[in-house]
Protein backbone atom coordinates (compact mmCIF):
# COMPACT_ATOMS: atom_id res chain seq x y z
CA UNK A 1 0.00 0.00 0.00
CA UNK A 2 1.19 3.43 -0.78
CA UNK A 3 0.28 6.32 1.66
CA UNK A 4 0.79 9.91 2.30
CA UNK A 5 0.25 11.75 5.43
CA UNK A 6 -0.34 15.90 5.03
CA UNK A 7 -0.15 17.66 8.69
CA UNK A 8 -1.30 21.40 9.22
CA UNK A 9 -0.66 23.28 12.23
CA UNK A 10 1.52 22.86 15.27
CA UNK A 11 4.72 20.51 16.09
CA UNK A 12 2.27 18.21 18.11
CA UNK A 13 0.55 17.30 15.21
CA UNK A 14 3.48 16.81 13.63
CA UNK A 15 4.60 14.08 16.55
CA UNK A 16 1.35 12.42 15.83
CA UNK A 17 1.98 12.36 12.19
CA UNK A 18 5.72 10.67 12.94
CA UNK A 19 3.53 8.30 14.92
CA UNK A 20 1.25 7.55 12.24
CA UNK A 21 4.07 7.14 10.02
CA UNK A 22 6.08 4.72 11.69
CA UNK A 23 2.87 3.10 12.24
CA UNK A 24 2.58 2.50 8.28
CA UNK A 25 5.88 1.96 7.77
CA UNK A 26 6.00 -0.94 10.58
CA UNK A 27 2.61 -2.50 8.44
CA UNK A 28 4.84 -2.37 5.43
CA UNK A 29 3.40 0.90 3.49
CA UNK A 30 5.53 2.23 1.10
CA UNK A 31 5.72 6.53 1.30
CA UNK A 32 4.76 8.54 -1.79
CA UNK A 33 3.04 11.70 -2.59
CA UNK A 34 -1.13 11.94 -2.29
CA UNK A 35 -1.48 12.39 -5.99
CA UNK A 36 -0.26 8.51 -6.03
CA UNK A 37 -1.61 7.49 -2.62
CA UNK A 38 -3.89 4.88 -2.17
CA UNK A 39 -4.28 5.88 1.28
CA UNK A 40 -3.49 9.64 2.61
CA UNK A 41 -4.03 10.89 6.73
CA UNK A 42 -4.93 14.40 6.80
CA UNK A 43 -4.05 15.46 10.19
CA UNK A 44 -5.88 18.68 10.67
CA UNK A 45 -5.62 22.27 12.62
CA UNK A 46 -8.16 24.32 13.57
CA UNK A 47 -6.65 27.40 15.23
CA UNK A 48 -7.96 29.97 12.71
CA UNK A 49 -10.80 29.33 10.04
CA UNK A 50 -8.44 29.74 7.14
CA UNK A 51 -6.52 26.24 8.96
CA UNK A 52 -9.57 24.82 8.44
CA UNK A 53 -10.42 25.87 4.80
CA UNK A 54 -6.85 24.71 4.20
CA UNK A 55 -7.65 21.05 5.33
CA UNK A 56 -10.76 21.35 3.09
CA UNK A 57 -8.86 22.46 -0.12
CA UNK A 58 -6.45 19.98 0.50
CA UNK A 59 -8.89 17.58 0.57
CA UNK A 60 -10.68 18.14 -2.31
CA UNK A 61 -7.88 18.84 -4.52
CA UNK A 62 -6.11 15.23 -3.67
CA UNK A 63 -9.86 13.43 -4.44
CA UNK A 64 -9.35 15.66 -7.98
CA UNK A 65 -6.21 14.16 -9.22
CA UNK A 66 -6.36 10.66 -7.33
CA UNK A 67 -10.06 9.50 -7.35
CA UNK A 68 -9.52 6.14 -6.35
CA UNK A 69 -7.69 7.63 -2.85
CA UNK A 70 -9.19 6.65 0.37
CA UNK A 71 -8.97 9.87 3.33
CA UNK A 72 -8.56 9.28 6.86
CA UNK A 73 -9.12 12.88 8.51
CA UNK A 74 -7.79 13.18 12.11
CA UNK A 75 -6.30 16.24 13.92
CA UNK A 76 -8.86 19.57 15.87
CA UNK A 77 -10.37 20.68 12.33
CA UNK A 78 -12.07 16.61 12.63
CA UNK A 79 -12.35 16.86 16.22
CA UNK A 80 -14.13 19.85 15.87
CA UNK A 81 -16.42 19.43 12.98
CA UNK A 82 -16.61 15.61 12.67
CA UNK A 83 -19.82 15.32 10.43
CA UNK A 84 -18.52 18.11 7.93
CA UNK A 85 -14.92 16.63 7.61
CA UNK A 86 -17.00 13.25 7.06
CA UNK A 87 -19.02 14.83 4.01
CA UNK A 88 -15.51 15.37 1.74
CA UNK A 89 -15.11 13.41 -0.76
CA UNK A 90 -13.40 10.19 -0.44
CA UNK A 91 -12.76 10.39 3.04
CA UNK A 92 -13.50 6.70 4.62
CA UNK A 93 -12.41 7.53 8.19
CA UNK A 94 -12.65 10.28 10.23
CA UNK A 95 -10.27 9.52 13.71
CA UNK A 96 -10.37 12.40 16.64
CA UNK A 97 -7.65 13.58 18.62
CA UNK A 98 -8.63 11.71 21.49
CA UNK A 99 -8.38 8.18 19.61
CA UNK A 100 -5.21 8.54 17.29
CA UNK A 101 -3.16 6.53 19.38
CA UNK A 102 -5.32 3.89 18.14
CA UNK A 103 -4.15 4.88 14.32
CA UNK A 104 -2.78 1.32 13.75
CA UNK A 105 -5.67 -1.01 14.44
CA UNK A 106 -8.17 2.16 12.80
CA UNK A 107 -5.79 1.62 9.62
CA UNK A 108 -6.20 -2.24 9.74
CA UNK A 109 -10.03 -1.86 10.64
CA UNK A 110 -10.96 0.37 8.19
CA UNK A 111 -8.97 -1.07 4.62
CA UNK A 112 -9.98 -4.43 5.93
CA UNK A 113 -13.68 -3.27 6.24
CA UNK A 114 -13.40 -1.67 2.38
CA UNK A 115 -12.48 -5.24 1.57
CA UNK A 116 -8.94 -4.99 0.77
CA UNK A 117 -7.02 -7.90 1.36
CA UNK A 118 -3.43 -8.35 3.76
CA UNK A 119 -1.59 -8.32 0.75
CA UNK A 120 -3.30 -5.21 -1.08
CA UNK A 121 -2.78 -3.19 1.89
CA UNK A 122 0.79 -4.03 2.41
CA UNK A 123 2.15 -6.32 -0.16
CA UNK A 124 3.45 -4.33 -2.92
CA UNK A 125 5.35 -1.63 -0.67
CA UNK A 126 9.14 -1.32 -0.38
CA UNK A 127 9.07 -1.58 3.03
CA UNK A 128 8.86 -4.56 5.54
CA UNK A 129 6.97 -5.57 8.54
CA UNK A 130 8.52 -4.50 11.19
CA UNK A 131 10.19 -1.65 9.94
CA UNK A 132 11.34 1.26 12.02
CA UNK A 133 11.65 5.22 11.34
CA UNK A 134 15.41 6.61 10.59
CA UNK A 135 16.22 9.72 10.61
CA UNK A 136 14.91 11.68 6.94
CA UNK A 137 11.33 9.71 7.29
CA UNK A 138 9.18 12.26 6.24
CA UNK A 139 11.52 14.25 4.95
CA UNK A 140 13.05 15.59 8.41
CA UNK A 141 15.98 14.61 10.34
CA UNK A 142 14.91 15.38 14.38
CA UNK A 143 12.43 13.66 15.75
CA UNK A 144 9.75 15.50 17.59
CA UNK A 145 8.65 13.43 20.87
CA UNK A 146 4.73 14.28 22.30
CA UNK A 147 5.57 14.62 25.85
CA UNK A 148 1.72 15.87 26.72
CA UNK A 149 -1.66 16.90 24.76
CA UNK A 150 -4.13 18.58 26.04
CA UNK A 151 -4.54 21.99 27.38
CA UNK A 152 -6.65 23.08 30.43
CA UNK A 153 -5.33 26.73 30.13
CA UNK A 154 -8.55 29.01 29.68
CA UNK A 155 -7.44 31.18 27.04
CA UNK A 156 -10.30 33.36 25.69
CA UNK A 157 -9.70 32.86 22.19
CA UNK A 158 -8.66 29.57 21.65
CA UNK A 159 -10.57 26.12 20.90
CA UNK A 160 -7.96 23.44 21.48
CA UNK A 161 -8.95 22.68 24.71
CA UNK A 162 -12.07 21.68 23.32
CA UNK A 163 -10.41 19.64 20.61
CA UNK A 164 -7.28 18.42 22.32
CA UNK A 165 -9.49 17.45 25.91
CA UNK A 166 -7.68 18.03 29.55
CA UNK A 167 -3.94 17.41 29.53
CA UNK A 168 -2.85 13.70 29.35
CA UNK A 169 1.14 13.56 30.00
CA UNK A 170 3.33 10.54 29.08
CA UNK A 171 5.82 9.10 32.55
CA UNK A 172 9.31 9.67 32.45
CA UNK A 173 10.36 6.61 32.36
CA UNK A 174 8.29 5.91 29.19
CA UNK A 175 9.85 8.92 27.60
CA UNK A 176 12.88 7.95 28.35
CA UNK A 177 12.67 4.57 26.83
CA UNK A 178 11.32 6.27 23.45
CA UNK A 179 14.22 8.74 23.71
CA UNK A 180 16.40 5.60 23.85
CA UNK A 181 14.28 3.65 20.69
CA UNK A 182 15.06 7.54 18.80
CA UNK A 183 19.22 7.53 19.57
CA UNK A 184 19.46 3.79 18.35
CA UNK A 185 17.16 4.76 15.12
CA UNK A 186 20.31 7.21 14.50
CA UNK A 187 18.07 10.79 15.82
CA UNK A 188 20.56 12.80 17.00
CA UNK A 189 18.22 15.72 17.60
CA UNK A 190 15.04 14.96 19.67
CA UNK A 191 12.27 18.17 19.98
CA UNK A 192 9.83 17.69 22.87
CA UNK A 193 6.36 19.19 22.36
CA UNK A 194 3.16 19.40 24.23
CA UNK A 195 -0.47 20.86 23.76
CA UNK A 196 0.49 22.96 26.98
CA UNK A 197 4.16 21.48 27.53
CA UNK A 198 4.23 23.49 30.64
CA UNK A 199 1.41 21.70 31.95
CA UNK A 200 3.40 18.17 31.97
CA UNK A 201 3.42 15.64 35.01
CA UNK A 202 0.45 17.60 36.80
CA UNK A 203 -2.06 15.17 36.01
CA UNK A 204 0.22 11.94 36.27
CA UNK A 205 -0.77 9.62 39.47
CA UNK A 206 2.31 10.82 40.85
CA UNK A 207 2.63 14.20 39.87
CA UNK A 208 5.52 15.86 37.94
CA UNK A 209 6.48 18.64 36.30
CA UNK A 210 8.23 19.82 33.03
CA UNK A 211 11.82 20.75 34.90
CA UNK A 212 11.73 16.90 36.70
CA UNK A 213 11.60 15.66 32.92
CA UNK A 214 14.09 17.80 31.54
CA UNK A 215 16.55 17.41 34.47
CA UNK A 216 15.70 13.34 33.84
CA UNK A 217 17.21 14.27 30.44
CA UNK A 218 20.07 15.29 31.18
CA UNK A 219 20.79 12.82 33.92
CA UNK A 220 20.16 10.36 31.10
CA UNK A 221 23.46 11.45 29.13
CA UNK A 222 22.45 10.07 25.71
CA UNK A 223 25.12 10.48 23.39
CA UNK A 224 24.52 12.30 20.41
CA UNK A 225 22.07 13.91 21.26
CA UNK A 226 20.37 17.59 21.65
CA UNK A 227 17.13 17.69 22.61
CA UNK A 228 14.94 21.06 21.39
CA UNK A 229 12.52 22.53 24.30
CA UNK A 230 9.06 23.46 21.91
CA UNK A 231 6.60 26.33 22.75
CA UNK A 232 6.42 26.99 26.31
CA UNK A 233 3.78 29.32 28.00
CA UNK A 234 5.68 32.20 29.64
CA UNK A 235 3.93 31.39 33.29
CA UNK A 236 5.77 28.13 33.34
CA UNK A 237 8.92 28.78 32.06
CA UNK A 238 10.47 29.52 35.20
CA UNK A 239 14.11 30.48 35.97
CA UNK A 240 15.15 26.96 37.24
CA UNK A 241 14.38 25.52 33.77
CA UNK A 242 16.38 28.78 32.18
CA UNK A 243 18.78 27.64 33.54
CA UNK A 244 18.94 24.16 33.16
CA UNK A 245 18.23 24.74 29.27
CA UNK A 246 21.48 27.02 29.77
CA UNK A 247 23.80 24.55 32.06
CA UNK A 248 22.22 21.31 30.70
CA UNK A 249 24.83 20.51 27.96
CA UNK A 250 22.70 18.66 25.65
CA UNK A 251 19.79 21.30 24.91
CA UNK A 252 19.48 23.62 22.02
CA UNK A 253 19.97 27.64 22.69
CA UNK A 254 15.96 28.37 21.51
CA UNK A 255 13.05 28.91 23.33
CA UNK A 256 9.51 29.82 21.51
CA UNK A 257 7.66 31.95 24.59
CA UNK A 258 4.43 33.07 23.13
CA UNK A 259 3.46 36.37 24.09
CA UNK A 260 0.18 36.91 22.30
CA UNK A 261 0.00 41.00 23.47
CA UNK A 262 1.70 43.68 24.81
CA UNK A 263 -0.95 45.70 26.49
CA UNK A 264 -1.97 44.09 29.85
CA UNK A 265 -5.47 44.97 28.62
CA UNK A 266 -5.59 43.11 26.19
CA UNK A 267 -3.84 39.79 28.50
CA UNK A 268 -6.55 40.39 30.64
CA UNK A 269 -9.26 40.29 27.87
CA UNK A 270 -7.15 37.06 26.48
CA UNK A 271 -6.76 35.56 29.44
CA UNK A 272 -3.40 35.23 30.00
CA UNK A 273 -2.22 34.87 33.47
CA UNK A 274 1.01 37.46 33.29
CA UNK A 275 1.86 40.88 32.24
CA UNK A 276 4.25 42.72 30.17
CA UNK A 277 6.40 43.52 32.80
CA UNK A 278 6.68 40.04 33.77
CA UNK A 279 6.87 39.17 30.43
CA UNK A 280 9.94 41.22 29.58
CA UNK A 281 11.79 39.65 32.65
CA UNK A 282 11.40 36.34 31.52
CA UNK A 283 13.13 37.31 27.86
CA UNK A 284 15.45 39.46 29.58
CA UNK A 285 16.77 36.33 32.01
CA UNK A 286 17.01 34.58 29.06
CA UNK A 287 18.82 36.80 26.89
CA UNK A 288 21.31 37.22 29.84
CA UNK A 289 21.91 32.88 30.52
CA UNK A 290 21.86 32.42 26.93
CA UNK A 291 23.18 35.71 24.86
CA UNK A 292 23.02 33.89 21.63
CA UNK A 293 19.79 32.19 21.87
CA UNK A 294 17.12 32.26 19.44
CA UNK A 295 13.93 33.12 21.32
CA UNK A 296 10.46 33.33 19.12
CA UNK A 297 7.04 34.36 19.84
CA UNK A 298 3.66 34.45 18.98
CA UNK A 299 1.35 37.50 18.79
CA UNK A 300 -2.27 38.08 17.96
CA UNK A 301 -3.38 40.89 15.72
CA UNK A 302 -6.81 42.37 15.54
CA UNK A 303 -8.09 40.57 18.92
CA UNK A 304 -11.48 42.38 19.84
CA UNK A 305 -11.31 45.52 21.91
CA UNK A 306 -7.79 46.09 20.74
CA UNK A 307 -7.63 49.98 20.40
CA UNK A 308 -5.19 51.84 18.42
CA UNK A 309 -3.41 52.52 21.92
CA UNK A 310 -3.06 48.62 22.65
CA UNK A 311 -1.42 48.08 18.94
CA UNK A 312 0.78 50.69 19.72
CA UNK A 313 2.04 48.93 23.12
CA UNK A 314 2.58 46.05 21.09
CA UNK A 315 4.40 47.81 18.35
CA UNK A 316 6.62 49.62 20.91
CA UNK A 317 7.40 45.86 22.50
CA UNK A 318 8.46 43.99 19.62
CA UNK A 319 10.46 47.19 17.58
CA UNK A 320 12.96 47.00 20.96
CA UNK A 321 13.03 43.39 22.51
CA UNK A 322 15.18 41.27 22.15
CA UNK A 323 12.87 38.49 20.16
CA UNK A 324 14.53 36.98 17.33
CA UNK A 325 11.29 35.82 15.40
CA UNK A 326 7.19 36.23 15.86
CA UNK A 327 4.85 34.33 14.08
CA UNK A 328 1.68 36.43 13.72
CA UNK A 329 -1.64 35.60 13.87
CA UNK A 330 -4.61 37.84 12.48
CA UNK A 331 -7.70 37.15 14.89
CA UNK A 332 -10.47 34.79 13.42
CA UNK A 333 -13.51 34.46 15.44
CA UNK A 334 -13.62 30.80 17.09
CA UNK A 335 -17.14 29.55 17.53
CA UNK A 336 -17.83 28.76 21.05
CA UNK A 337 -15.17 30.65 22.78
CA UNK A 338 -15.44 33.47 25.14
CA UNK A 339 -14.18 35.95 22.69
CA UNK A 340 -16.05 35.21 19.69
CA UNK A 341 -19.19 36.85 21.83
CA UNK A 342 -17.00 39.94 22.60
CA UNK A 343 -17.60 43.50 21.57
CA UNK A 344 -15.40 45.94 19.89
CA UNK A 345 -14.48 43.71 16.91
CA UNK A 346 -11.80 44.90 15.10
CA UNK A 347 -12.74 45.69 11.17
CA UNK A 348 -11.23 43.18 8.61
CA UNK A 349 -8.89 45.52 6.81
CA UNK A 350 -7.33 47.10 10.11
CA UNK A 351 -6.88 43.59 11.58
CA UNK A 352 -4.54 42.64 7.93
CA UNK A 353 -3.04 45.73 8.40
CA UNK A 354 -1.53 45.45 11.85
CA UNK A 355 -0.81 41.99 11.02
CA UNK A 356 1.04 43.06 8.17
CA UNK A 357 2.64 45.89 10.33
CA UNK A 358 3.77 43.04 12.85
CA UNK A 359 4.94 40.83 10.42
CA UNK A 360 7.82 43.82 9.39
CA UNK A 361 8.86 44.19 12.65
CA UNK A 362 9.36 40.42 12.95
CA UNK A 363 11.16 40.12 9.67
CA UNK A 364 13.66 43.08 11.11
CA UNK A 365 14.10 41.09 14.25
CA UNK A 366 15.23 38.15 12.34
CA UNK A 367 17.84 39.92 10.37
CA UNK A 368 19.43 41.43 13.35
CA UNK A 369 19.41 38.28 15.23
CA UNK A 370 20.84 36.97 12.29
CA UNK A 371 23.61 39.86 11.58
CA UNK A 372 24.11 38.86 15.85
CA UNK A 373 25.34 35.53 14.57
CA UNK A 374 28.19 36.72 12.11
CA UNK A 375 31.07 35.21 12.97
CA UNK A 376 30.01 32.99 15.63
CA UNK A 377 30.66 29.41 15.75
CA UNK A 378 27.68 26.69 16.83
CA UNK A 379 27.79 22.77 17.06
CA UNK A 380 25.04 22.58 14.13
CA UNK A 381 23.01 19.13 12.49
CA UNK A 382 23.49 18.56 8.68
CA UNK A 383 19.98 18.28 7.23
CA UNK A 384 18.19 17.64 3.59
CA UNK A 385 21.10 17.17 1.52
CA UNK A 386 23.89 17.79 3.72
CA UNK A 387 24.69 21.34 2.50
CA UNK A 388 21.99 22.84 5.00
CA UNK A 389 23.28 22.93 8.63
CA UNK A 390 20.64 23.47 11.81
CA UNK A 391 22.12 25.03 14.64
CA UNK A 392 21.20 25.26 18.24
CA UNK A 393 19.84 28.72 18.47
CA UNK A 394 17.79 27.81 15.36
CA UNK A 395 19.54 29.25 12.15
CA UNK A 396 19.93 27.18 8.75
CA UNK A 397 23.52 27.50 7.34
CA UNK A 398 24.56 26.84 4.17
CA UNK A 399 27.55 25.04 3.76
CA UNK A 400 29.70 23.24 1.22
CA UNK A 401 28.93 19.95 -0.39
CA UNK A 402 30.51 16.71 1.57
CA UNK A 403 28.92 15.99 4.61
CA UNK A 404 25.42 13.95 4.95
CA UNK A 405 22.30 14.68 6.13
CA UNK A 406 22.35 13.92 10.30
CA UNK A 407 26.09 14.37 10.63
CA UNK A 408 27.30 16.95 13.84
CA UNK A 409 29.79 19.70 12.66
CA UNK A 410 31.09 22.76 13.78
CA UNK A 411 30.41 25.79 11.75
CA UNK A 412 31.72 29.56 11.93
CA UNK A 413 28.95 32.04 10.23
CA UNK A 414 30.52 33.51 7.65
CA UNK A 415 27.88 35.51 5.42
CA UNK A 416 24.43 36.52 6.46
CA UNK A 417 22.21 38.36 3.10
CA UNK A 418 18.89 38.19 2.19
CA UNK A 419 19.61 35.16 0.38
CA UNK A 420 20.73 33.31 3.55
CA UNK A 421 23.16 32.38 5.71
CA UNK A 422 26.47 30.80 4.68
CA UNK A 423 28.97 29.25 7.19
CA UNK A 424 32.44 27.58 6.71
CA UNK A 425 32.79 24.08 9.22
CA UNK A 426 35.94 23.95 10.62
CA UNK A 427 35.24 20.88 12.59
CA UNK A 428 33.38 17.45 11.71
CA UNK A 429 32.51 15.09 14.53
CA UNK A 430 31.10 11.89 14.54
CA UNK A 431 28.32 12.18 17.07
CA UNK A 432 29.83 10.41 19.38
CA UNK A 433 29.65 13.56 21.95
CA UNK A 434 26.55 14.98 23.45
CA UNK A 435 24.42 16.82 21.32
CA UNK A 436 25.09 20.20 23.84
CA UNK A 437 25.14 23.82 22.36
CA UNK A 438 28.41 25.38 22.14
CA UNK A 439 28.48 28.94 21.01
CA UNK A 440 32.12 30.83 20.66
CA UNK A 441 32.25 34.50 19.58
CA UNK A 442 34.81 35.54 17.60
Amino acid sequence: MKYAIVTFGCRVNQADSLAFEEALVARGGEATAPDQADLVVINTCSVTASADQGARQTARRIARTNPGVRLVFTGCYASRREDEVAALPNVVRVLRNVDKDRLGPVLDETLGALGLTTAERFGDGDGSCGARLEPGAAGRTAFTLRVQTGCAQPCSYCIIPVTRGTPRSVPIADLLRQIERAADAGYREIALTGVHLGSYGRDLPKPATLYQLLDAIAGARVPGVRFRVSSLEPMDCHPEIVDLIADGGCFAAHLHLPLQHASDRVLAAMRRPYSRRQYEGLVARVRERLPHASIGSDVIAGFPGETEDDFGELVDYLERSPLSHVHVFPYSDRPGTPAAALDGKVPGLAVRARAHRLRDISAALTRRFRDQQRGTTHRALAIEDGTVVVTGNYLKVRIAPGRRRNDWVDVTVTGVSADGIVGEVIADETGAERGAERVRAR
